[in-house]
């Protein structure tokens, strides 16, 4: 399967709704998306991953670059993971776990509560 990237804005926040397998032959087009959208001067990303039902080591690897990317010019990233269940995306929440990283992201349950400055993010 492929990837494919939605783009949306609301308010202050770039949402990437990205769907299919975050993978070696898809990763760069998500850095290449998060890249265009800091480069652009937006700060302020989301990278809903709910969609997202294979995730391998490069997509862990860009995810990671895109945290240090928007830390290094002071913006936030915040990621949408399902915690649990059968739900598409619930493999990528396992995989980060699974390698120790997942509580470097600030995840969220949905777009409404990572765009709400008032929704704590839910714990590692």
């Amino acid at each position: 399967m492929t990837l494919t990237m939605e783009e949306s804005e609301q308010g202050p926040w770039t949402v990437l709704h990205i769907t299919g397998e975050l993978d070696l032959m898809t990763s760069p087009e998500v850095r290449q998306r998060v890249h265009d959208a800091v480069a652009a001067g937006r700060h302020a990303l989301v990278l809903d991953l709910s969609q997202v039902f294979f995730c391998d080591s490069s997509g862990v690897g860009v995810l990671i670059a895109s945290r240090r990317l928007l830390h290094s010019c002071r913006g936030r990233l915040h990621v949408i993971l399902p915690a649990r269940g059968a739900e598409a995306g619930s493999h990528v929440n396992r995989v980060l776990a699974a390698l120790g990283v997942r509580r470097l992201f600030e995840v969220y349950p949905d777009v409404p509560a990572a765009v709400d400055d008032a929704v704590q993010p839910l714990s590692a």
